[in-house]
């Protein structure tokens, strides 16, 4: 699939591990962003990205990966209706439509996959950038959850419930 400019979003592979890790451990070494242990190890990360029920996929422009998805249902049973997700992006890949053109992606995605909404249950409200994203692509915030991540640098901070009905939606951004 090609996304708006020119970034193309595939299924991740285990070709992709070592480009999927060079995102995600910066991203969890600084513990800015998500509740993942900040030493974890690569093995634990790549089985945590790539575990059901989640599709793990890859952003690529100009041949290299610079951003990473993992889309899939939120939880079972009477919420299995709902998809989650969650991005990186490479440092070189920010301000490049990567994480927008991820976002349309996931959206698109979990709606062909007959889910009707999606979720995102712990958004950490310092992290301005995606919040931002989340709210231009149609996700609305619909709790706070004060004080809910420790923050390695300002201590405890809100975290943000977010979420999104898909149905109907064209999801062309």
């Amino acid at each position: 699939m090609t996304g708006s400019g020119g970034v193309v979003i595939r299924p991740a592979t285990p070709d992709d591990h070592d480009a999927i890790w060079d995102i995600l451990r910066p991203v969890y070494r600084a513990g800015e962003t998500y509740c993942i242990p900040r030493d974890i190890t690569r093995d634990e990360a790549l089985a945590d990205w790539f575990a059901a029920p989640f599709t793990a996929f890859v952003a690529l422009a100009g041949g290299r990966v610079l951003g990473t998805s993992h889309v899939g249902r939120n939880r079972a049973g009477g919420g299995a209706h709902v998809a989650n997700a969650s991005f990186a992006t490479h440092p070189a890949g920010r301000g490049k439509g990567i994480a927008r053109a991820l976002a349309g992606h996931a959206k698109s995605w979990a709606q062909a996959q007959g889910f009707r909404a999606m979720q995102f249950n712990f958004v950490v409200s310092t992290n301005s950038d995606a919040v931002h994203l989340w709210q231009t692509v149609g996700f609305e915030v619909v709790g706070r959850l004060p004080e809910a991540f420790l923050h390695p640098q300002l201590g405890p901070v809100d975290a943000l419930v977010m979420f999104h009905i898909l149905k109907g939606e064209t999801n062309e951004l």
